[in-house]
């Protein structure tokens, strides 16, 4: 009796262990401001959920149901890829990330959605709103129809775009919903969210999606950013035939989002010879709604600890950095976490590696104003929208010219300065759904709305005023037409 003694302890020892391993593995995450999801596209079996029915601002991930609501109505045969739209004023005053066309410009639904869903471009999900359900309420009951049929019971809509509306919700649930719904009931239209980059004239914009041409297999969705939401994206990715979608929203950068979502991907592709080991989560449909009110994640995004405003054009300092801006981590501290297979295999790259690296090189799709085309009518069409660029060009030159006087402010207006010039030199590049968003939330609104509205006047007036603050360098000249100028200072002030 005494010699079983110690192997009767070991083997209480290994129970109870057991025990506590598979508690941890039950019981729920700790609530955190982000929510992840991943699941399998055909069955919608649930293999990871942490906060996943929290109700959540989806921002410009919203477009998914543009996009989905506009191809249904296509597939329907009540308008073609080849219909005719026209951009409205209302359209055209919606906030950056945009194209920035002007009122009465025509483009087809084809190109709208491939401006829409790679720039993110928020005045091309009004004009597709505007062109099938005839204005942005009445767009907004249909895409509240079809969520309600799709069985996505958190989400409720007010615009097309995802800009900040207290009654835009959604959650990582219903996204996945949708992902899915995208997949099995519009197949025949599936590039238009994975398209790597878009060519307009001569201006390239690559997919803020940052696993498009970076992450083996990713073939999908979206991104979205506004400083309540934080940074969201929804992905998928196919391996051997099985497609996972993942959902991220909350992270706190959009290398972040893609570096999570990655993450998730492989994670759950690894899980093959291991998913006896796990509890079932059942589909993702099944999985119950929390009643609560979205987190604001404002003063986390956007507030006055962050460098710089919050926005996608951040990710490229972000890649350049190594990882980095400041002291914070562009993945919350998850940026040198690896890629497992449960222990089983060596690691295979560290995610944000993979981020940071270049996109596997693809031809941008042209995108261009105007009718379809093809052939010699096709490379007009791109020319003529280059040679509208191009004529924008003397506005940029006379920015350039205010940039002595801007030297001289520089202690006034810092970085505003700066990025007002990048604007005036580079009007509607790289403007990600962040970017835009951001402006309605504050600071970024006011420096972006600058871009397509009046950068002749911003350029040349605010020379004049710039220039009794460099007096001390021009002496006599600026003496005299001190209080002449004053006025001129003001105009564009108060335009902006």
């Amino acid at each position: 009796m005494h010699a079983l003694r110690p192997l009767l302890r070991k083997s209480l020892f290994n129970l109870v262990a057991a025990t506590l391993a598979c508690a941890a593995l039950l019981a729920p995450r700790a609530a955190s401001a982000e929510a992840l999801l991943l699941i399998e596209a055909d069955s919608g079996k649930v293999l990871q959920a942490d906060n996943a029915t929290i109700p959540w601002y989806p921002a410009s991930v919203t477009k998914i149901m543009t996009a989905y609501v506009t191809l249904k109505a296509v597939k329907d045969g009540r308008l073609t890829l080849d219909t005719l739209l026209t951009v409205s004023p209302t359209a055209a005053s919606q906030s950056p990330s945009k194209m920035g066309f002007r009122p009465g410009t025509q483009l087809t639904v084809d190109n709208a959605l491939k401006m829409m869903m790679v720039k993110s471009a928020n005045d091309m999900a009004v004009v597709l709103a505007e062109g099938v359900g005839g204005s942005i309420d009445g767009f907004s009951a249909m895409m509240n129809d079809t969520a309600k049929k799709l069985g996505m019971t958190q989400t409720s809509y007010v615009n097309p775009n995802g800009l900040p509306a207290d009654g835009q919700i959604t959650s990582a649930r219903d996204l996945g919903i949708l992902a899915r719904s995208f997949l099995r009931d519009l197949p025949e239209y599936e590039y238009f969210v994975h398209i790597p980059a878009i060519r307009f004239g001569k201006r390239i914009t690559g997919n803020f999606n940052k696993l498009i041409g970076r992450y083996p297999g990713a073939d999908g969705f979206k991104t979205g950013f506004i400083c309540a939401s934080g940074y969201n994206l929804v992905a998928s990715a196919t391996r051997n035939g099985r497609r996972l979608i993942a959902v991220v929203l909350g992270a706190n950068s959009g290398t972040a989002r893609a570096v999570k979502a990655a993450q998730l991907l492989e994670r759950g592709f690894s899980q093959d010879n291991l998913s006896w080991l796990r509890p079932s989560l059942g589909t993702v449909d099944n999985l119950v709604p929390v009643d609560a009110s979205p987190p604001n994640l404002r003063d986390e995004m956007c507030g006055p600890h962050r460098k710089r405003p919050a926005s996608d054009d951040d990710d490229a300092l972000i890649a350049a950095n190594g990882g980095t801006t400041g002291s914070a981590s562009a993945t919350g501290g998850e940026a040198q976490v690896t890629f497992f297979t449960a222990g089983l295999q060596p690691p295979l790259m560290k995610a944000s590696e993979l981020m940071a690296s270049a996109p596997a090189a693809a031809d941008p799709v042209l995108v261009y104003t105007g009718p379809t085309r093809t052939g010699t009518a096709l490379i007009a069409a791109v020319a003529a929208d280059a040679d509208q660029q191009t004529v924008a060009k003397p506005r940029g030159k006379k920015s350039r010219v205010a940039k002595k006087p801007d030297a001289a402010d520089k202690p006034k207006d810092g970085n505003k300065d700066a990025g007002a010039k990048t604007a005036a030199a580079k009007p509607g590049a790289k403007q990600g759904d962040a970017k835009n968003d951001g402006k309605n939330d504050g600071k970024s609104d006011g420096k972006t709305a600058a871009k397509p509205a009046g950068t002749k006047h911003a350029a040349a007036k605010p020379d004049a005023s710039a220039k009794p603050a460099a007096s001390g360098d021009q002496a006599p000249k600026p003496a005299k037409p001190k209080a002449v100028t004053k006025p001129a200072a003001t105009k564009p002030a108060n335009n902006s």
